[in-house]
Parts: C-alpha cells; sequence; structure tokens
C-alpha cells in the first residue's frame, strides 16, 4: 500500500459512514459564523423547531456586514438587523460569540487561527469560500453554502465528496521583496484559476517551509482562487510554537497528546498525489495582477499582455475584454499605472504581520496627493497589537486611513467601495468585475508593493523603494 497523504489522513479520521466509493458523511470539528450566514443559518434553524447540535463547537463574530469606519459609523440597517440578530440567535443558542469591540472579534479566517479555534488535523467549516485559509494550520477547512451550514449547525456532520489532491511544491529562496502573496499569485498564474478544480490542495516544498505561519495563511487563502475548495500546509514545529499558549488551544497533558498527533499528520514520503506541480521561487518577483481574475497576473517589472499577440481567439477576446474593462493598454508596462485607492486588508493580509510589511514602506514616507490609502487590521487582536507598536500612527502620518476591524473594502460593503472608474491596489483576494464596486478596477498585490503604490501614486516595484 502506498504512503498516505496529509489529506487522506484527515479525511479518513473524520468518516461517520461510507455513503459510497467517493462520497463520505464526515464529523465537523469546528463550525465558525459570520455575520452574513450565520444569523440566517440559525434563524433557519429555529424556524425548522432544530437546536444547534453541539453549539460548544461553533463558534461566531461579525465581519462581513460591520462598517469599520472608526466607532462602526456607517453600518447599514441591513448589517444593524444581522448583527443584532447574530447576537440574539447565538446567545439562544450557547454559541460564543465575539462580538464588537471584543478581544475576538474580526474577519474569521483572521480570528480562528489567532484564537487557537484552528488546530492541525481538524475539519473546519464555515459559510464562505475562503475557509480554505485555516489550512495553512494543517487543518482540512473548506467553504459551504446555506443548506450545508445549516445541516452542520443540526448535526455537526457534513456529507462530502472526496476530492482528487494536488501537491504545489516551491522550491527555493525568496528572492528580495516577494512574499507569499507573490508566490500564490505566481502559481495561479502558472496553473490558471482553473488549475485546482476539484483537487485538495497542499503545499509544500523548501519555500513553503520556511515561511511564518500567517505567510502559509495567505497561501491557502487563495486555494479557492486556485479553483481548489481546500488548501493545506502540513504542520511542523513552527505550527506548534504558534499554536502554544492560544486561548483555545490544548494545554498541559492534552497539549502533549495533541501536538504527539499532530506529528504524525504530514503526508509520507511515498504519498501519492494525483497531480504534482513545482515552482521555483527564485524565478518570482512582486506580483500584481492586470485584469479581473486572479490568474490574469504579471511581474510588476513586466508589460500588460497584448491581445494582438495571442493566436486563440477566445483568449484574445477574452483579454481584451479584461483590458477594456481595466481601462489598459496591451503591450504597456504595469509599473506606473496610476492608482486612485489602496486598500490594506482582508482575510488574506490583514495580519500584524502583514502591517509590519506595509508600515516598513511608509515609514517616514507620505502618501501621493489624490490616493486615498486604507489600512484595516483583521482582528481587534490585531489592532491592538499594531497601536501598542505604533503602526497605526506610522501609517496616519504617512497619510492612510486607519480603520476598525472587519472585512470592508474587500466585498464592498457599508458603502466602503472603489468609486466607478477608479484604480485600486489591494492586498485582498479577488480583482473580479465590481468587487470593490460597480465599475472599479482592482489590481491585487502584497501589502509591501500596496504601500509602495500608495507613496508612488501608481503600481510601483517595492524593490525600488530603497531607504
Amino acid at each position: 500500500m502506498p504512503g498516505r497523504s496529509l489529506f487522506e489522513k484527515i479525511w479518513d479520521q473524520h468518516v461517520i459512514a461510507r455513503l459510497n466509493e467517493d462520497t463520505d458523511l464526515l464529523h465537523i470539528d469546528r463550525h465558525l459564523l459570520h455575520d452574513l450566514g450565520g444569523s440566517r443559518g440559525l434563524l433557519d434553524l429555529k424556524s425548522r423547531g432544530l437546536k444547534v447540535h453541539n453549539p460548544e463547537l461553533t463558534f461566531a463574530t461579525p465581519d462581513h456586514a460591520l462598517s469599520t469606519a472608526p466607532g462602526r459609523a456607517g453600518t447599514s440597517k441591513i448589517g444593524l438587523e444581522l448583527l443584532a440578530a447574530l447576537r440574539v440567535e447565538t446567545s439562544a443558542s450557547g454559541i460564543t460569540l465575539f462580538d464588537v469591540d471584543q478581544p475576538g472579534q474580526g474577519i474569521v479566517h483572521v480570528i480562528g487561527p489567532e484564537l487557537g479555534l484552528s488546530l492541525p488535523g481538524a475539519t473546519i467549516v464555515c459559510g464562505d469560500s475562503h475557509t480554505c485559509t485555516h489550512g495553512g494550520l494543517g487543518a482540512l477547512a473548506f467553504g459551504i453554502g446555506s443548506s450545508e451550514l445549516a445541516h452542520v449547525l443540526a448535526t455537526q456532520a457534513l456529507i462530502q465528496r472526496r476530492p482528487k489532491t494536488l501537491r504545489a511544491r516551491f522550491e527555493g529562496k525568496l528572492p528580495l521583496g516577494v512574499t507569499a502573496k507573490d508566490m500564490i499569485l505566481a502559481l495561479i498564474g502558472h496553473i490558471g484559476a482553473a488549475g485546482g478544480t476539484g483537487y485538495a490542495v497542499e503545499y509544500a516544498g523548501s519555500a513553503i517551509r520556511e515561511l511564518p505561519i500567517e505567510g502559509r495563511l495567505t497561501i491557502c487563502n487563495l486555494s479557492i482562487e486556485l479553483g481548489a475548495k481546500m488548501g493545506m500546509v502540513a504542520p511542523d514545529e513552527k505550527t506548534f510554537e504558534y499554536l502554544r499558549g492560544r486561548p483555545y488551544a490544548p494545554t498541559g497533558e492534552m497539549w502533549e497528546l495533541a501536538v504527539k498527533a499532530w506529528r504524525e499528520l504530514p503526508s509520507d514520503p511515498d504519498a501519492v498525489f494525483d497531480r504534482e506541480v513545482t515552482i521555483d521561487v527564485t524565478k518570482i518577483i512582486p506580483q500584481v495582477t492586470w485584469g479581473t481574475s486572479p490568474e490574469h497576473v504579471i511581474g510588476v517589472d513586466g508589460k500588460i499582455p497584448d491581445p494582438k499577440a495571442v493566436d486563440d481567439p477566445a483568449r484574445r477576446a477574452a483579454i481584451e475584454t479584461a483590458l477594456e474593462y481595466m481601462g489598459l493598454k496591451g503591450g504597456a508596462p504595469i509599473a506606473g499605472t496610476p492608482v486612485d485607492w489602496v486598500f490594506i486588508g482582508s482575510c488574506t493580509n490583514s495580519r500584524l504581520s502583514d502591517l509590519r510589511a506595509a508600515a516598513e514602506v511608509a515609514r517616514g514616507r507620505k502618501v501621493a496627493a489624490g490616493v486615498r490609502a486604507w489600512v484595516v487590521p483583521g482582528s481587534e487582536n490585531v489592532k491592538r497589537e499594531a497601536v501598542a507598536e505604533g503602526l497605526d500612527k506610522v501609517f496616519v502620518e504617512a497619510g492612510f486611513e486607519w480603520r476598525e476591524p472587519g472585512c470592508s473594502m474587500c466585498l464592498a460593503a457599508n458603502g466602503e467601495v472603489v468609486a466607478p472608474g477608479q484604480r485600486s491596489v489591494s492586498t485582498s483576494n479577488r480583482n473580479f468585475v465590481g468587487r470593490q464596486g460597480p465599475r472599479a478596477r482592482t489590481h491585487l498585490a502584497s501589502p509591501a508593493s500596496a504601500a509602495a503604490s500608495a507613496i508612488a501614486g501608481a503600481i510601483a516595484d517595492v524593490r525600488m523603494m530603497g531607504r
């Protein structure tokens, strides 16, 4: 028998019943709720006379529908109603709620790891496609729909079809200015936004092992942009040290037992994957998207694709459509493209290390005239830690706006939008048509690259900033 992969080990440990050759009923260890889907799911359960099966395994926080303006001014009527419902229904069901301005509140995919709710070997679900983020700790985490959400609330189990497996190896030493965000964008550009469809992806290789945990979370966050439902990194000593002492992590004897079990999770040396891809990270430079899909990505020193040079009619037409929406010209350099907005935040890049990287670029500099730049911490804990380090002052002195924790401009909620026709450099995960507002034009990049673009007033190569 061949060895087993990280994915296979976790999946098999959670099978309650085999339903057919590729479909199983799985036990779910953690169910995370946010204000958009969580309150509705609880109300749905209530309307059917059902109770939450395991409230102690369910955790909630407001993030999507909450304004990030100071004092939360600007939260919409719908957002306030969702928040009120979440408070009432979680209290009635005995579910822990990390409420506004409390330690623990924040973007659901930021608070799970930082609180130790997300653990290696666990199955984790949430009504949000970026639940794959938690795989950075060695968890099997994936987004679910509204009907699945209600099913987990009622049963703490879920029927799932077993995906195929893909291992993406990142080998080599990261060059100057290249981050986890650049790594995953480069992979998406290499195999396409559908390259991971139907797969559970394990990220491996020397460059992954060298990444801090928060970088691994960023890598896994964009698994869904790769077309994959699940993305994972095998737990190691960095994982254990990151989790040690977290509020919901095991303690004492249970910690020792947990670590012993977690050490057995990494893929066996002879594990077989359905597909393997290798990326040489020494060839990656800071990445930036030019179009309306994360696969529309190039190095910041590159040129925008010219549709005239593309022979395939369908691909040529797709490039032309994307360039028309983005207001760009094929064959032109991407660097130097003027920007109106810079957004540093989202479940991709709003952790303390992300803010530190952006602040390092912003320190002692000023945001260019005509550019509006926001920094939105991923959680209340991130905000407090950043303030303790003085990062908020660095940003404010440079001309950035310092906001409250939440999803914010990533999904254009509560009027936190890029105006029609305006251009944004964003640390978020999606540059789809209208993602940051109707007719908004979004370029995805790392926190350091976004900060550099805010200072330059145009898409900029952070390697050229110097000190």
